[in-house]
């Protein structure tokens, strides 16, 4: 009897260890399968420069072995720094070539950055006459860059990237226009405040982003 009792006990342990074995292995399936899930649309959000902080959207289509990316970035701030006012809009669009054909790991990236700036100035001492003022005035800053980065994204629902590069433009130190206070009109040349990582040559591009794959 007690033999027998032994016997259906190591039958029992038997069965639930492989149940567990099986689950074990079930899951782990899952996770292979999930990490070389293809996904084809990317949502997120990127941090850093130029963007400071804004949207990303990243598209995956079925051509060329998966490894051309089209993406759209976009991005606005409003920074007062002393006299200036500036509300600054960034906008990205181009490509990332992933070197693998699952849609992330290492990839190089060509794009076109449009940067969009509206300058406030205050406290402008306008003169005409002999007669003067003090003013505010404000007018329009817009230039282009061609961009180059490298970079690495992970796989997996949530993923995570990272990547550098710097944006080829030519950019003004300042801007010249014309404004009119209390019926008295003048001149001024400003220089342009700081935009970060923007140069006259062109600007750094160093951002991490993070978003869900579908």
């Amino acid at each position: 009897m007690v033999s027998r009792s032994i016997k259906l006990l190591i039958i029992l342990i038997g069965f639930l260890f492989s149940q567990n074995l099986q689950s074990q292995n079930e899951v782990y399936t899952n996770e292979i399968e999930d990490s070389i899930k293809i996904r084809r649309i990317n949502f997120g959000l990127k941090l850093g420069i130029p963007n400071v902080i804004g949207g990303s959207i990243e598209i995956l289509p079925p051509i060329l072995n998966n490894k051309i990316a089209p993406f759209l970035d976009f991005s606005g701030l409003n920074i007062d720094i002393d006299d200036v006012g500036t509300d600054f809009s960034y906008l990205e669009y181009g490509a990332n070539f992933y070197f693998n054909e699952k849609g992330n790991g290492f990839f190089v990236s060509l794009g076109q950055g449009k940067f969009n700036t509206d300058l406030n100035f205050y406290n402008l001492e306008f003169n005409e006459n002999g007669q003067s003022t003090i003013g505010d005035a404000s007018t329009n800053l817009k230039f282009g860059t061609t961009n180059i980065k490298t970079g690495i994204k992970t796989g997996g629902t949530f993923f995570f990237r990272f990547e550098v590069g710097y944006g080829f433009g030519s950019i003004q130190k300042t801007v010249e226009f014309n404004a009119t206070a209390n019926g008295i009109s003048d001149s001024f040349t400003e220089e342009i405040p700081p935009i970060p990582g923007v140069n006259s040559g062109g600007i750094l591009i160093g951002n991490i982003g993070f978003g869900l794959s579908f």
